[in-house]
């Protein structure tokens, strides 16, 4: 199986930036595409960006498209979402997770997932 632990959570102002890293420390044999999701409490868990693995392909949300830039380090197992230009609508908890394939926007679709980190965006 695969493990996944988030870091790099925390306040920031409205307007700054934040690194979030997502390491698997045991390695990401079977893994396809990884992925950053977000959810607020009575709020479902929705997809922020993807990459390939492999190949690097990536996917973004539109409400972050243009601020958020999702990469990794295949051989540190290792994924990276840096944040920029955050508004208050993005504080959530962000998760890590990992996919086999599927559908990759659905939480459903992922087999393995870290434990989150709190982001917050206010002044």
């Amino acid at each position: 199986q695969v493990r996944l632990v988030e870091s790099g959570g925390g306040l920031a102002q409205p307007g700054g930036s934040l690194r979030l890293s997502c390491v698997a420390p045991e390695g990401t044999e079977g893994v396809y595409a990884m992925a950053w999701f977000r959810q607020t409490s009575g709020k479902e868990r929705t997809l922020v960006a993807r990459i390939t693995w492999r190949g690097g392909l990536t996917f973004y949300a539109d409400s972050v498209q243009g601020r958020f830039s999702i990469s990794r380090d295949n051989a540190k197992n290792t994924m990276y979402l840096q944040m920029n230009g955050l508004k208050p609508e993005d504080t959530a908890t962000y998760y890590c997770a990992a996919s086999q394939g599927g559908d990759r926007e659905s939480p459903t679709s992922y087999s393995y997932w870290g434990q989150g980190t709190q982001v917050t965006i206010s002044s």
